[in-house]
């Protein structure tokens, strides 16, 4: 199975989401799963990459133009993809996956995960999209997606949902690994 990632390219964070981050590419791996994420340096992508690298793991990293020009190309991916724009990594990503774990993130992970979510919607694919909710990270999140459905923007009855893990093991048990 091919279990994307999207999550942090910041250094700026706690050690605690980089520690979940590794061992949740350690368990992709050792399960003989692939990792595929956006092959760049930093934070949680490098704490993941890692991880699946440490347990001798296929990684599958894709990678636009402009993250390359930045020197942050990751030497990790056993296969790395090189695209033109953001929005050619999105569809490659998704394409590539069978799976979508969404780890804490910014705007790039939101954008990720909500293309993932609306694309589910309107029928493009019925792949699993997980949210890991580590430390209420995705409290507000959360809440708004409840809003939204209470105030009836989003149906009761939605044709995709994303699933909320709590932490790295109960993802691993939403997917199944």
């Amino acid at each position: 199975m091919n279990i994307c990632v999207f999550c942090s390219s910041s250094n700026h964070i706690a050690d605690q989401f980089k520690q979940a981050a590794f061992r949740l590419g350690e368990l992709i791996a050792e399960s003989g799963n692939t990792l595929v994420y956006g092959g760049a340096t930093g934070g949680l992508m490098d704490s993941v990459s890692e991880g699946a690298f440490s347990k001798n793991g296929n990684i599958i990293g894709v990678i636009p133009q402009a993250v390359i020009r930045m020197n942050r190309q990751s030497s990790l991916p056993t296969k790395l993809i090189e695209v033109e724009t953001m929005s050619e990594r999105k569809a490659l990503l998704k394409a590539y996956s069978d799976v979508f774990v969404v780890l804490p993130g910014s705007y790039g992970t939101l954008d990720e995960m909500l293309d993932i979510v609306a694309s589910g919607i309107v029928g493009e694919h019925k792949k699993k999209l997980v949210i890991v909710n580590q430390n209420g990270f995705y409290d507000l999140f959360i809440g708004q997606i409840d809003f939204m459905r209470k105030e009836q923007f989003i149906p009761i009855e939605e044709s995709y949902k994303p699933l909320v893990a709590k932490d790295i093991e109960h993802c691993l048990e939403l997917i199944k690994l």
